[in-house]
């Protein structure tokens, strides 16, 4: 997936994504592709990096949404990545670069949703589907704990609806 990205991305595309987590290694791995497309608007799929509202005394028990917005720093699979001990110019590039071209969303429910990350170019583009997180393991760059999954590239032309529900996520933050 990455290296289909790194071919297909170009200066001035518009990328959507719909996935559960966000990760600024898979920021890292694309970077160059990343910083020369328009916008890149990503929401998350499940209830992330939103305000929660478990009562107090149901808190001893409650097992809080940590994981998903961890990512944002490295995965369990991208331990490697955080050895090298990268991060914070990792952290100051992707967050200078997420102010200038990315919006961010949440689903505020845990109903399903699809996944895709779909790349909006002047003559055409394209849909690649499912894709579970934008994380390295998630494209392909290092390994993770799934099966492989087999992403479907579709042209974006045939894709009209995932768009349609993207900009219609009227549930969102």
């Amino acid at each position: 997936m990455k290296d289909e990205l790194s071919l297909i991305m170009k200066k001035g595309d518009k990328i959507s994504i719909a996935a559960a987590c966000f990760s600024m290694y898979a920021y890292q791995v694309l970077k160059k592709q990343l910083d020369d497309i328009e916008e890149l608007r990503f929401i998350f799929t499940s209830p992330t990096f939103l305000a929660e509202k478990a009562p107090k005394e149901k808190r001893e028990f409650y097992i809080p949404q940590l994981n998903r917005e961890r990512s944002l720093y490295g995965t369990d699979f991208e331990v490697k990545l955080r050895n090298e001990l990268t991060q914070k110019a990792i952290a100051r590039e992707c967050a200078d670069w997420i102010k200038k071209k990315v919006r961010f969303r949440s689903i505020l429910t845990n109903s399903a949703a699809n996944t895709f990350i779909d790349i909006d170019k002047k003559d055409g583009g394209f849909t690649y589907m499912p894709l579970n997180g934008f994380t390295t393991a998630d494209l392909g760059y290092e390994r993770g704990n799934n099966m492989p999954v087999i992403t479907v590239k579709f042209p974006h032309s045939e894709c009209d609806k995932f768009i349609e529900e993207f900009n219609s996520v009227t549930s969102c933050k």
